[in-house]
């Protein structure tokens, strides 16, 4: 996913003017809403974190599909999430819901599970908004979306955004 901008004239004809590419818009959204979904996943309370993440993602992902002329299916996009979810191993799965399941425990679950969830929900982000652009960039829609299809490269996506979250998060702290 390139984040370059495309030096190109307007339709109305303003030389010089940057246009961004969907793909250039849909990475812009995929930061704003790793940020969101990070901030998500500090909630301190169990499976709260985890609804308001899901939230955050649904969100994600409409904006994303605004930018390519896509309708928006909600319980289309909430299974697609699900079952990408559930594809990710078991040992990444239980990062994410022992993350969340960890606050429950007095001062020491709060701490550590505020530590693991927040990037667990960050990769999530970024893996689900990569896999949903490039389905999107294909000509694909909700309708003919197949997470059993796109597992492997979820999974690719979601190591590369533990890595991507970690950045952004030095970002923010080093820019504030």
């Amino acid at each position: 996913m390139a984040t370059t901008v495309k030096k190109e004239s307007s339709k109305k004809g303003t030389p010089g003017m940057e246009v961004l590419t969907n793909e250039q818009k849909s990475v812009q959204v995929v930061k704003k809403y790793m940020l969101w979904s990070l901030g998500a996943g500090l909630i301190p309370v169990p499976l709260l974190d985890i609804a308001t993440v899901t939230g955050v993602q649904m969100k994600m992902i409409s904006e994303i599909s605004k930018v390519y002329g896509v309708d928006f299916k909600e319980n289309r996009a909430k299974n697609i999430i699900s079952a990408l979810f559930t594809s990710v191993s078991a040992n990444t799965f239980a990062y994410g819901t022992v993350g969340s399941a960890i606050k429950s425990i007095p001062l020491v679950g709060t701490l550590v599970g505020s530590v693991t969830m927040p990037f667990f929900s960050g990769a999530f982000a970024y893996a689900l908004g990569t896999v949903f652009i490039n389905h999107f960039e294909n000509g694909g829609t909700f309708l003919d979306f197949d997470p059993d299809k796109v597992k492997t490269h979820f999974g690719e996506m979601f190591r590369k955004g533990k890595k991507v979250a970690t950045d952004l998060t030095d970002k923010v702290t080093t820019d504030s």
